[in-house]
C-alpha cells in the first residue's frame, strides 16, 4: 500500500473514530480507547510462501516498524520454494514481495497463511516480474 492511501486510511480511521467518541458517554469512550489498545498490542502470526522460478529476491514484512512504516527485510537469491513464519502486531498488514528479472523468463507465486488459511495468493510470469502479495490485518476483520 503507498504512503498515500496508508495516510488517507489512518486519517479516515482516526476521523471516524474521534467523530464516534464524540458522541459517546465517559465510559463509551473508556471502552473504546480500550479496545483500540488492545487491538494495537495484540500479536498474530502469518506465513510467507514463495514458490516458482529465477526469484531474484524477496522483500517481506517481518514484523520490525510500525504498521504506517514497516520495516522490511531483504532475501537475497533464495531457494525456493521459500517459507518465513512471522509474527506482527495490531493493524500491521502482512506483506510478501518477491521480484525476479531474467531474460529467459521467470514465474513466482507467493502466498499469505494465516491459521491455515490462504489470506492472499498472487501469481506473475513474464522476463521481468515483481508479484506481491499484501493482506490487512486479521485482528481488524
Amino acid at each position: 500500500m503507498n504512503r498515500t492511501v496508508r495516510a488517507a486510511v489512518t486519517t479516515l480511521a482516526v476521523t471516524g473514530l474521534a467523530l464516534g467518541l464524540g458522541a459517546c458517554s465517559e465510559a463509551q469512550k473508556d471502552a473504546a480507547a480500550d479496545q483500540v489498545d488492545k487491538v494495537v498490542d495484540e500479536t498474530y502470526e502469518v506465513t510467507y510462501e514463495v514458490t516458482g522460478k529465477n526469484v531474484d529476491t524477496i522483500e517481506f514484512n517481518g514484523g520490525e516498524g510500525t504498521a504506517m512504516e514497516p520495516k522490511l527485510e531483504t532475501v537475497e537469491k533464495p531457494t525456493l520454494p521459500w517459507k518465513k513464519t512471522v509474527t506482527l502486531r495490531g493493524i500491521m498488514p502482512s506483506a510478501v514481495m518477491p521480484i525476479a528479472l531474467d531474460p529467459a523468463g521467470t514465474e513466482l507465486t507467493c502466498k499469505i497463511i494465516h491459521k491455515g488459511e490462504v489470506i492472499k495468493e498472487e501469481t506473475a510470469e513474464g522476463v521481468a516480474s515483481a508479484g506481491g502479495c499484501v493482506a490487512a490485518s486479521p485482528i481488524t476483520e
